[in-house]
Formats: C-alpha cells, structure tokens, sequence
C-alpha cells in the first residue's frame, strides 16, 4: 500500500505593505491603550480551525437584511439601498457567505448602553442586520443613512458617517470586519480611523459608491460597496483588538 494522502490545508497570506491599518495608530488614541506589545506570531491553521460552524440560511429571519421593518413603526432618516458582491483576491464570487452589518442611527447613536451622546434614540431601528451572498456573490441591505458623531478621540472630534461590515467564512477565524463610508464625506480629512489606512487607494475602497441603478423611486437612494478579500483591490478589514462599536 502507498502512502496515504496528505491533507493540504489552505494558506491565510498576508495583506500588501500600506493597506492595512496598523495596531499603532497614534491618531486613533485608544490604540495605545490596547495594541500588542510584542511581535505577532503567525499560527499554522489545523482542520479544526477552518471547518464549521456552518453559517447557513437557518440562521437568517425574514427581515434581517431589512433593517427598516425590523420593528412595529418606521424609523427617521433617509432610506437607503446598499449592495454588492463579496469577491476573492482573484474577481470570483463568494457564495453562500454570512455578511452582517451594524450601525448608528440618523443621529449617530448606536442602540448600546454605553452611547449616551444627546442624539435620541430611535425605538423603531435596532441598526443591526445579516444576509447571505448568492450564487454571484452579490448581496444587499435595506437601512437607513448613519448620522456622523463625536467620538471625544481628540479635540471637536466626529466619526464620519459609516457602517459596519463583517463578513463570516466557515469558520469563526475567517471573520473579517470593515467599514463602509459615503461618498464626499467632510469630516474625512479629520478622521483618523479613515486616515490610519497608510494607501489613498485602499482608503478610497472604503467609500461607497453612489448607485442610481440600485435606488427605488420615491423610496430609497442606492449605493454600491463591493468587498474584495485579498490582492491588489483588497478592501481594508480592521484588526480584531479594535473596538466594533466606534
């Protein structure tokens, strides 16, 4: 008897030089606080890690992927279409893949018990949703447009309107996280978890682009946000000692 097959398990290559933020960001104040001291180690990954748990339709309700039905009444703030497709560093669709998304309100405050800025809360808007990518890799979500807000990080300081992406392999250390912003935003130039990105061409594939195929007639503006997760048009994912409510 030969020998037998050896198990070839995938291997998770590292981003390009400038396109990823790093651990450090002396602009973005907290990371002092809680970024590692000592070099990171690179960990093979065993079957175990890159298997399960499967993330499938059995996890998605009705209206996950609308998050202005979520509840009894309509929330404030304009209506807004965002989607597009997750793709691998080669072009090709991921399919059948959790993406989950989070996000302020048209004030820019969070439903958390933490963000108690003077913007009220809105009884009829969670700000949390999912959806599963099809057969192209596309997806789409029903929201309603963050509102910017401060975040005390330096003097006058103030997010610029965004919201969160996470996408889900098959399994939990395939989670990688993102943040999607407007196009034209004036408070970029400010804003150093925008800025802690070193490349202006990985910066500017955060931005969302304006979709007028994608928004409903009297209903809803669209905006298209592609998420690529590996080569030269990478989009840029957070690390995963940063805070996913700021």
């Amino acid at each position: 008897m030969g020998n037998p097959t050896k198990l070839k398990l995938p291997q998770y290559l590292r981003d390009p030089e400038g396109t990823q933020p790093p651990l450090d960001s002396p602009g973005y104040g907290s990371t002092a606080l809680r970024h590692p001291k000592q070099p990171l180690v690179l960990l093979p990954q065993k079957l175990t890690e890159i298997t399960g748990p499967v993330l499938g339709p059995g996890r998605l309700g009705e209206l996950d992927n609308d998050l202005t039905r979520q509840h009894a009444g309509e929330p404030q703030g304009q209506r807004i279409i965002v989607g597009g497709r997750l793709l691998d560093g080669d072009g090709r669709p991921v399919r059948n893949s959790l993406i989950e998304i989070w996000q302020a309100n048209a004030g820019g405050r969070y439903r958390h018990n933490l963000d108690r800025w003077p913007s009220p809360v809105d009884p009829n808007f969670t700000g949390v949703g999912r959806a599963l990518t099809d057969d192209e890799g596309r997806y789409e979500f029903t929201t309603i447009k963050p509102g910017a807000y401060p975040w005390k990080n330096h003097h006058n300081a103030w997010r610029p309107a965004h919201i969160h992406f996470s996408v889900f392999g098959s399994a939990f250390t395939q989670r990688l996280v993102t943040q999607m912003y407007f196009p034209d935003d004036p408070l970029f130039s400010q804003d150093p978890v925008f800025n802690s990105v070193p490349d202006e061409k990985a910066r500017q594939r955060m931005i969302s682009k304006f979709d007028f195929s994608r928004t409903l007639p009297e209903w809803a503006l669209g905006f298209e946000f592609d998420i690529v997760l590996r080569g030269r048009e990478g989009s840029v994912f957070e690390a995963e000692e940063e805070d996913d409510d700021e």
